[in-house]
């Protein structure tokens, strides 16, 4: 049994970009069709998608023999959650609302065995070593998992200088729904005072040698790449089933019923 390389991690490494989706509905079989679709990796989310975690293994199993990286947005800043995780096989962590550098280094090292950090030693009767059958998993645990921290405050922006100094963290990842309502208009990501945070945080994050990340908000993944973004989720399972059905729906009512 031999443990994979991060794709994902590599990519970014190397100074490339990753587009993924994130994955909402819990469900393996829509976890395995976007796998196989293409995407660098999947976002599996536990903070407000569905599915415990027993789903997230199955949802893991089902992204294992894929190209897709299969990281997992945990509920929160919790060491139990990120181990639960890191123990069903995440390949990648995604800390929501992550506000000062001492909360990232608290997050890093709960991804890290001792004497890196504090995460628990149950990898032998675990999933992610493969139940002990990867006989190199300690010692690459930490070079193999992508690590990602959400910017989603103001009071995160205020901190970015500490923050992308934090060693460990390998993407910080602004979540813009959440900004906007931390600077007093949720769901107006382009209020001047909001703009003007991200737009020095942006900076600051690409000039730290980080990767950026964000989902698309008022600029398409596209132009969110070409700015200088390096990890983006295009898309999420749930909106592409509603957006497609909405359109077939609306294409269907137009041509075909007229009452």
């Amino acid at each position: 049994m031999t443990y994979r390389d991060n794709a994902a991690k590599q990519r970014l490494k190397a100074g490339e970009k990753i587009l993924g989706c994130w994955i909402n509905t819990g469900s393996e079989i829509v976890t395995e069709l976007t796998a196989n679709v293409g995407f660098d990796y999947l976002l599996i989310d536990q903070e407000h998608g569905v599915g415990d975690n027993l789903e997230l293994i199955h949802q893991l199993q089902a992204a294992r023999h894929t190209p897709a990286t299969a990281i997992v947005r945990v509920a929160g800043k919790d060491p139990v959650m990120i181990k639960r995780a890191l123990d069903a096989g995440a390949e990648g962590i995604m800390i929501p609302l992550v506000e000062t550098a001492e909360e990232a280094r608290q997050m890093v090292a709960a991804c890290r065995f001792p004497s890196e950090g504090f995460r628990g030693a149950g990898w032998g009767g675990a999933r992610c070593s493969l139940f002990a059958l990867i006989p190199d998993y300690v010692e690459k645990a930490t070079e193999r998992l992508l690590i990602v921290i959400q910017v989603e405050t103001r009071l995160a922006i205020e901190n970015i200088d500490e923050l992308v100094a934090v060693e460990g963290v390998d993407v910080i990842f602004i979540g813009p729904t959440d900004l906007s309502g931390s600077y007093g208009k949720l769901g107006n990501p382009f209020q001047p005072e909001m703009r003007e945070g991200l737009a020095r945080a942006e900076a600051k994050i690409r000039a730290s040698g980080k990767a950026l990340g964000t989902v698309p908000f008022k600029r398409t993944w596209v132009e969110l790449f070409e700015a200088g973004y390096a990890m983006v989720n295009s898309a999420s399972d749930t909106a592409m089933l509603r957006d497609r059905s909405l359109a077939d729906v609306a294409e269907f009512r137009t041509r075909f019923r007229t009452g």
